[in-house]
């Protein structure tokens, strides 16, 4: 256990704040922000302040760095108006003119405007369920979701249910958690997988082991749900669009509704505005959130074809059962467009063509190293995969002494750095990455 800290306010903390993932009787260390701006952290470390390169964007939401001065004045022009209003039986403009930014970026007609990511997924799976409750007249027998292994969607029951059943949280909550089917990982489809062939003969092989899967299941499937193109918390790997798009076809050829999970996915974080804009077969119900705003306050939003939300307004319900108290917060949703338009004027394929290429650089060293399985990068997002669970106290301190902020779990030290940085800041990142990892 590490030493117990004397700064008061680390002692508070340590005595009383609950981290994600963490325990209250054997607390891992934490460091105290004092600052931040650009891309860059001001820690209180060692009785002094440094700055560190933040190479984790606040877990993939802050990409524009931090004071941002459009997204500074957007939120301090709506404090001036008012800082929230509910939003049953009211509207705002703040909330329109986001909504009217998602429907342009998703290409879907309908928003739903959640909390947070989780949330957000939360209201995806009801709603694919409301829709299939609508077609059944009464006598729903689709009640199960399939998804492939690896997934995240979520920390709350539901998303939970459709994350990895073996990585993910179900056997803290077997018995609660909702038992749906899961498909096999699919196959690596990368030059490091083999030639063409090879990789077509383990697409083909995968195809069909999932297809007897879902005809086995297929009367009880509402929905597909994955992340697509890269799944993020639970494992950070990338998949084929052919993997995704398969899916897909499998769901509409059985009457099922294809639910998208672009939270960590979209907004040009694997290089594309969405991940599915590389894809064939587009959703019929999309979820975003993370970047949405940012990193300046929490907002996510599900989207859905102008099918499912008839579907869901048919259903015995005859509404969509769901409203957050914070749902369509003005505050959040003003950030929020600005942050979409301070988007819009990067030229978003370079730059994060240019981020790529400098992350699969800068960490290809990684690749010889002790104990090092694997090194990917897809868009704005470098992993290295261990053959080991990481010393996630060690590392974070290795990189701290690099200048560098990560936060590594499970085997994997990864980085998803702000859009805004540049060239040197990104060599500093993989550096300390490929240092943090080394013996």
């Amino acid at each position: 256990m590490a030493d117990r800290p004397t700064d008061p306010l680390l002692a508070w903390d340590r005595a009383h704040l609950w981290h994600p993932y963490s325990s209250t009787t054997a607390p891992t260390p934490v460091h105290e922000v004092v600052g931040a701006d650009g891309v860059r952290l001001r820690l209180g470390r060692g009785g002094e302040v440094v700055e560190v390169v933040d190479a984790m964007s606040s877990w993939w939401s802050a990409i524009h760095g931090y004071a941002v001065p459009e997204l500074d004045a957007a939120a301090k022009d709506q404090l001036g108006r008012m800082s929230h209003v509910m939003f049953g039986g009211l509207t705002h403009e703040p909330a329109v003119s986001l909504g009217r930014r998602l429907v342009e970026l998703v290409g879907l007609p309908h928003v739903f405007l959640a909390d947070s990511g989780s949330v957000a997924v939360e209201v995806a799976m009801k709603m694919a369920w409301q829709a299939q409750a609508a077609r059944a007249y009464g006598g729903l027998t689709r009640t199960r979701f399939f998804t492939v292994r690896g997934g995240y969607h979520g920390d709350t029951f539901s998303p939970m249910s459709v994350c990895d059943p073996d990585g993910g949280m179900h056997g803290m909550y077997a018995g609660l958690v909702p038992q749906h089917v899961f498909a096999p990982l699919p196959p690596r489809d990368d030059p490091a997988a083999g030639d063409q062939a090879t990789r077509d003969a383990a697409y083909d092989e995968w195809a069909a082991v999932v297809t007897r899967l879902y005809e086995e299941h297929a009367e009880d499937i509402a929905a597909v749900i994955v992340e697509p193109l890269l799944q993020g918390a639970g494992g950070m790997r990338p998949w084929s669009p052919r993997c995704v798009d398969h899916l897909s076809r499998l769901a509409r050829e059985h009457g099922a509704l294809v639910v998208h999970d672009e939270i960590a996915t979209g907004l040009w974080r694997t290089g594309t505005a969405l991940a599915q804009d590389r894809l064939s077969e587009r959703a019929d119900i999309v979820c975003v959130g993370k970047a949405l705003t940012g990193g300046y306050l929490t907002l996510a939003a599900t989207l859905c074809s102008a099918e499912v939300a008839a579907a869901v307004s048919d259903s015995p319900a005859g509404a969509m059962m769901h409203g957050p108290t914070f749902m369509a917060n003005p505050l959040a949703c003003a950030v929020a467009t600005a942050s979409l338009d301070l988007l819009q004027t990067y030229d978003n394929p370079a730059n994060i063509g240019r981020i790529a290429d400098r992350l699969h650089q800068g960490l290809a060293p990684a690749r010889d190293l002790p104990g090092v399985v694997d090194v990917r990068t897809l868009g704005a997002v470098g992993v290295v995969e261990l053959d080991h669970a990481v010393d996630v106290v060690e590392v974070t301190e290795r990189a701290l002494d690099r200048g560098v902020w990560v936060r590594p779990f499970r085997n994997l030290v990864y980085t998803m750095p702000p859009y805004v940085t540049t060239d040197d800041d990104l060599d500093v990142i993989t550096g300390a990455v490929c240092a943090a990892v080394a013996p």
